[in-house]
């Protein structure tokens, strides 16, 4: 994880060395976890992603994808619920 544009924007690197720009929408802790929504920078209006802070063995820490279904629709209801309930993004003005 990197910080490149200020404190709300980060790089991403993907196992394939494919770099990605990111808005942090959110962060959110449930269950002992941290669990971030990344608005991707190129992406269309109300599109995120919503991924997990895990620390490796290593020491280092990395944001993964959820495998678990159950988990990321129990994570990304209270995303959209909590924090992006009231955005309309089909509002003019």
């Amino acid at each position: 994880m990197q910080d490149e544009f200020g404190p709300n924007f980060i790089t991403l690197t993907d196992e394939d060395g494919n770099e990605g720009q990111f808005e942090l929408a959110a962060v959110k802790e449930l269950d002992g976890n941290r669990y971030y929504a990344l608005i991707p920078m190129d992406g269309e209006d109300g599109d995120y992603y919503v991924v997990l802070k895990e620390e490796q063995e290593n020491g280092d820490t990395i944001l993964a994808t959820i495998d678990d279904d159950a988990e990321f629709d129990r994570i990304a209801a209270v995303f959209d619920n909590e924090l992006f309930g009231e955005i309309d993004y089909d509002a003019e003005g």
